[in-house]
């Protein structure tokens, strides 16, 4: 009796982590959508300082710090619904899932402290516009070494794959580990974790994680930011849309 009940929990959760898979795939595609939108009123903001349109551009950069409210939503539950999957388990009484949300929700507000201002999205959209007429030159209120950073690298931690030496921005398939985040060729981890039976450490020098074929991953987010860097390397604005990215079941691919 015992076997049977301990049988029909492990199968409740086995249905509550595929629900939340599907969930979190469904959220980031709407995660994918918000980026694109973010491009697009980045691309427009360039065309409208271009035409020295000063007021419309800082319309424009108010309404993307609007909209990254919306991203930062978006990525918080989805890290609330993987949390949920992961570790959900059936106990005697019913479970209310809307608190479960709430309290994963509420952990990721909590421990997400940068300001709207001064989120890399909104410093890259500042950038695109300051380069219009001062490209090179440091925005006001930054150093030169700031400029390095963002135009050079921005949220990546690693410009190159460490296992087969290709810049991030010509792997045909990137994945990133979501214990150190660090990005890799998908196929070439994931033979070299099975090389190591399973479990790899980060092939990154001095990084101490753990890599596992379940714990690296494709999402819109290392699409959008391997695009922008493949845009600055280039030194133009004029790139191949990324709405591209999403379309037809390319994300899927990659993951």
């Amino acid at each position: 009796m015992a076997s049977t009940s301990a049988s029909r929990a492990g199968g409740v959760a086995g249905r509550i982590r595929h629900a939340a898979v599907t969930l979190q795939d469904d959220n980031q595609a709407l995660v994918a959508e918000i980026l694109k939108a973010f491009r697009m009123l980045k691309e427009v903001a360039v065309a409208l300082e271009k035409d020295n349109e000063t007021q419309k551009v800082k319309e424009l950069e108010n309404a993307a710090v609007e909209l990254l409210q919306t991203y930062e939503d978006c990525t918080h539950l989805s890290t609330a619904i993987k949390s949920v999957g992961d570790t959900y388990e059936p106990g005697a009484e019913l479970t209310d899932f809307g608190k479960l949300f709430d309290n994963e929700i509420a952990k990721q507000n909590s421990n997400s402290s940068t300001d709207p201002q001064n989120h890399l999205l909104i410093r890259q959209f500042r950038e695109a516009v300051w380069n219009v007429h001062h490209r090179g030159q440091p925005m006001p209120g930054e150093e030169q070494d700031d400029v390095v950073m963002t135009s050079t690298q921005g949220n990546l931690l690693n410009v190159t794959c460490p296992l087969s030496g290709k810049p991030v921005t010509k792997l045909l398939a990137p994945v990133r580990s979501v214990e150190c985040k660090h990005i890799y060729e998908k196929e070439v981890i994931l033979h070299h974790i099975r090389s190591k039976g399973g479990n790899s450490k980060c092939p990154i020098g001095g990084c101490p994680k753990v890599l596992s074929a379940d714990k690296v991953s494709c999402d819109p987010v290392l699409l959008y930011e391997i695009e922008e860097m493949r845009k600055r390397n280039a030194g133009t604005e004029d790139v191949e849309d990324f709405t591209a990215l999403g379309e037809e079941g390319d994300d899927s691919d990659c993951c």
